[in-house]
């Protein structure tokens, strides 16, 4: 997903509302924008939701979450689209890495959504508001959904929310995992805030299975079956049993990412098993392994 934006209160915000601060903070938007955000629980203080009356305090951290509202005016873009599944209702591609999902400060074009908008306006006469139903980080590839309209995206929410949507990812990492279970909560870390972290207290619960498919030359080719979906949380786990996924410029190793001449995750969303939200017959999507993945895997 994208990373919400991350700050800390200052001594001279500590009289302020919380919408007043981020209108200082972000001065191109307006204060309504932040009161819509705040009022869809987009905005966290010290991890929670805020009451609109919290008074803060030095060193909160708030976390804000950029997202399109009324105010902001997303333009169809026309953007290529690798799509594996597309009925009336909702569609899936193959997102490529790179590819930024929603749009967000400093990504208001270019992004999944902007290209949604454009197909959909395309492909069909009626008006169609297609929506997001979960998202991938910027450098992970693989099987993206969205949603065709408002009642179909709010049921496929709630699907992967209540986790009844099963999901398959391949990675390759360093080392040989070997065939694990990885129980670890995950959260923010105390030092390095805008990076995640496993956690012996605090945190969310996070569960994934990993399994080696193949291991040569230091690396192994492995399944990863996450059955929560914390921010990040593949990418930390491996990182936790010391396998990081090759190429995490932020979780990985970085003398190893240079010897192999990889600077993206080599991590894909390979596999989405769901019960369709309005014929609720089973569909399986399945995503081809990029290029850069595959050359990799020949030699493992």
């Amino acid at each position: 997903m994208n990373d919400p934006d991350l700050l800390f209160v200052t001594e001279e915000e500590t009289t302020l509302r919380l919408d007043k601060v981020l209108t200082l903070r972000f001065p191109e938007y307006s204060r309504t924008y932040f009161q819509s955000l705040i009022e869809k629980n987009l905005v966290l203080v010290n991890g929670s939701i805020p009451k609109k009356s919290e008074k803060l305090k030095v060193g909160d951290e708030i976390e804000v979450e950029f997202a399109v509202t009324t105010e902001i005016s997303i333009q169809p873009e026309p953007i290529p689209l690798d799509i594996i599944y597309e009925d009336a209702y909702l569609l899936a591609i193959n997102k490529p890495a790179g590819m930024v999902v929603h749009p967000a400060v400093g990504n208001w074009t270019g992004t999944f959504v902007n290209a949604l908008l454009y197909h959909c306006e395309k492909s069909s006469s009626d008006t169609l508001r297609p929506g997001i139903v979960h998202r991938l980080d910027k450098e992970t590839s693989g099987v993206l959904i969205a949603a065709k309209n408002e009642m179909i995206q709010r049921k496929l929410v709630e699907a992967f929310a209540e986790r009844q949507v099963q999901k398959e990812y391949r990675a390759i990492c360093l080392g040989n995992p070997g065939s694990k279970r990885i129980e670890e909560n995950v959260g923010r870390h105390p030092i390095k805030r805008k990076e995640m972290t496993t956690l012996q207290e605090g945190g969310k619960v996070a569960l994934t299975l990993c399994e080696t498919l193949s291991f040569n030359q230091g690396l192994s080719y492995v399944k990863l079956l996450p059955f929560t979906g914390r921010t990040h949380q593949l990418r930390v786990h491996m990182r936790h049993i010391h396998c990081p996924i090759l190429g995490d410029p932020i979780y990985g190793n970085n003398s190893a990412n240079k010897k192999w001449n990889i600077y993206r995750q080599m991590l894909h969303a390979f596999r989405l098993s769901l019960i369709h939200p309005a014929t609720h017959q089973k569909i399986e999507l399945t995503a081809p392994l990029p290029e850069d993945m595959q050359r990799l895997i020949k030699l493992i």
